[in-house]
């Protein structure tokens, strides 16, 4: 059967898990906000579509926002992919400490093993964020300075 754990190894358990577990808040907090930005690219690209679908000889400048919206749509993608990822591998540490402590061996090397590959994960979701948000500064830019060069020299 399992070896009894006394209370004050249970609870030096539980300690360690609490930082996995603060982790696993701000994972939350970063899917809210990658979902959030693909639901708004998502919002966007539609509304093009319909455009681009009723007026296809003025859809030259509209096809390559819609290029834009896709590549940012595969970063959020991959970032949400990559957080989900990361969570489910912090849960596994976190069931993995207990078990290991109920059961009476050693995973330590499991549970470094397995944070350090939910580390990688998380930057590798980190960068693909990066990079969506640089595609949507760069594209905001670019349509700014298109709109200022158009009406440039007009009065207000």
């Amino acid at each position: 059967m399992f070896p009894a754990s006394s209370i004050p190894d249970l609870a030096h358990v539980i300690q360690m898990a609490v930082a996995p577990v603060f982790l696993l808040t701000a994972l939350s907090t970063m899917l809210a906000v990658l979902t959030n930005r693909l639901a708004r690219v998502v919002e966007r690209t539609r509304k093009l579509e319909g455009i681009i679908l009723e007026r296809p000889e003025h859809s030259r400048l509209r096809r390559g926002e819609l290029s834009v919206l896709f590549r940012r749509t595969v970063l959020c993608n991959r970032a949400i992919t990559l957080c989900t990822l990361t969570a489910l591998l912090i849960c596994v540490v976190i069931g993995l400490l207990f078990i290991s402590d109920l059961m009476g061996f050693n995973a330590a090397l499991w549970v470094a093993a397995l944070f350090v590959a939910s580390m990688g994960t998380f930057i590798l979701a980190l960068l693909s964020f990066l990079r969506e948000i640089r595609i949507a500064s760069k594209a905001l830019e670019s349509s700014a300075q298109k709109i200022l060069q158009m009406t440039d020299g007009r009065s207000d």
